[in-house]
């Protein structure tokens, strides 16, 4: 179930995010990464829990996305650090595809 606190945003087209690929994608002041793997599109933050760094960048493989800085290791499905030097994960997105066209939910800014 959705957060009430979080909204549906059009991404892109299905055919922009390479088979086996990633994409980078900014919404707002959000920075998140979208993935193309055999069991379908997840996204999540794009920026490495650990230091500074543009996952997006680094290496897709086996579901897991490598920093290019210091080789942390995340799952993209649930944000779950697999390997360190991180110590904590990365937020990942609910997803979903309509109609040839990529959603993804994010939180929504909070109120003033």
């Amino acid at each position: 179930m959705l957060n009430q606190n979080a909204t549906w945003f059009d991404v892109c087209d299905l055919t922009d995010i390479p088979d086996g690929g990633m994409l980078q994608v900014k919404h707002d002041e959000k920075n998140i990464v979208m993935y193309h793997v055999d069991e379908g599109i997840f996204a999540t933050d794009n920026i490495c829990s650990h230091a500074f760094a543009l996952l997006s960048e680094g290496w897709l493989q086996d579901g897991l996305i490598e920093c290019p800085l210091h080789g942390a290791l995340f799952d993209i499905k649930t944000g779950e650090v697999k390997r360190g030097p991180a110590e904590c994960g990365i937020k990942s997105y609910l997803v979903k595809e309509e109609n040839g066209r990529v959603f993804c939910a994010l939180p929504l800014p909070a109120e003033a």
